[in-house]
């Protein structure tokens, strides 16, 4: 499949959805220029999507314990 960028107009009702989709559209912008391919066109295996996936959600919970460390300090 040939990458090609689409336009599409979307009206927020939200700013923090709007906030969000913004960042899903600079991450993506990253990746591709690390990557040099749409996640869509990616051919990684199912068990490399799910070892990056597990590294992942291993960061996400470090992040999560420092806040919470964080915010007790606070209170």
């Amino acid at each position: 499949m040939i990458n090609s960028m689409k336009k599409k107009e979307i009206e927020f009702r939200d700013p923090v959805v709007e906030r969000v989709v913004d960042k899903f559209i600079s991450r993506s912008d990253v990746g591709y220029k690390k990557y040099g391919t749409t996640l869509n066109d990616d051919p990684s295996k199912i068990i490399e999507w799910l070892n990056h996936l597990q590294e992942e959600l291993m960061d996400a919970v470090l992040y999560l314990q420092k806040a919470k460390e964080a915010h007790e300090k606070d209170v």
